[in-house]
């Protein structure tokens, strides 16, 4: 197995996810942006816009490879100059508010010294938290997690808790779910053996969104519950612009901006100083907007 057996299998799993999503949708279709990066590689860029459930989506597949500059190196905490990169990045925004926006990035990374790893994970991020989707949500995550390993779902979900994490607002982006980076520099697993991990995630994505999903598409919703949206949204859009290091790395490493920030909902708002009233359902959800809840083990409220 070599880096273009896991591409791949990565262009393969963007077929499989956008099949999966466009029949959950019944409506819409993605279209296709073909692009290609002058230093070396290029991708398929896929988005779905307004759909029965989906208002906009993307579901990116990339392939790049060249010099790594400076800054990313730096940033990346390594001494190379050349580097290999593939993955598929997923980001939806449904219509309806009780529908959440969920996140999956499945990604590998080579440089010219041998060195490889892989990275991702999924998480959510609710308008509304449901207690039981957000449970739901975290055994799937452990089911597909303990086929590999015991220790990787805690230890993931720890590493989402703290990197999904707005410190300027000093909340959570969601509820969290798991994430991963530099899988296989220091662990004592095989590469195939890890790559079989990243299938399993990568394939759980869209039996998890469409259960959640499927819960939720029909509840009929307000004005006020589209308000309450277009805030929680904008927080969705801070984190990605400010913190998130995938943005970050593509935009440095000549990415294709609008695939990068495809990511990004259609509308968002910022009213100032927003406070939900307290016993809402906006209240509510707040209060989960923090680390370290054990959905696997939380007991449901009834």
């Amino acid at each position: 197995m070599d880096k273009m057996d896991v591409a791949a299998w990565f262009k393969t799993l963007q077929d499989q996810i956008c099949a999966g999503l466009e029949g959950l949708d019944g409506k819409a279709r993605f279209e296709e942006d073909l692009w290609e990066r002058s230093e070396g590689g290029g991708g398929r860029t896929r988005v779905l816009q307004d759909g029965n459930l989906i208002e906009k989506g993307g579901v990116n597949f990339s392939i790049v490879h060249g010099k790594l500059n400076p800054k990313a190196a730096k940033a990346l905490k390594i001494e190379a100059s050349e580097f290999f990169a593939s993955g598929v990045s997923i980001v939806l925004h449904s219509r309806n508010p009780f529908v959440p926006i969920i996140h999956m990035n499945v990604r590998y990374f080579e440089v010219d010294e041998g060195s490889w790893w892989f990275g991702g994970g999924i998480d959510l991020t609710p308008i509304f938290v449901f207690e039981e989707d957000a449970q739901f949500f975290h055994q799937k995550l452990k089911e597909v997690c303990d086929k590999s390993h015991s220790e990787f779902y805690p230890r993931f979900k720890t590493w989402a808790d703290d990197y999904f994490w707005l410190t300027h607002r000093n909340e959570a982006r969601g509820i969290g779910g798991i994430f991963y980076d530099r899988l296989g520099e220091e662990e004592k697993i095989s590469k195939e053996e890890l790559f079989e991990f990243t299938k399993n995630v990568g394939e759980a994505f869209v039996p998890i969104f469409s259960e959640i999903a499927n819960r939720r598409r029909n509840i009929e919703f307000t004005e006020k519950h589209l308000e309450w949206q277009s805030l929680r949204r904008s927080r969705y859009v801070e984190f990605n612009l400010v913190w998130d290091r995938g943005t970050k790395f593509g935009l440095e490493t000549g990415g294709r901006t609008e695939s990068i920030l495809m990511s990004l909902p259609p509308i968002a708002k910022w009213n100032y100083n927003h406070s939900p009233e307290e016993g809402s359902a906006e209240f509510a959800t707040q209060k989960f907007l923090r680390k370290g809840i054990d959905w696997v083990n939380y007991k449901v409220s009834v």
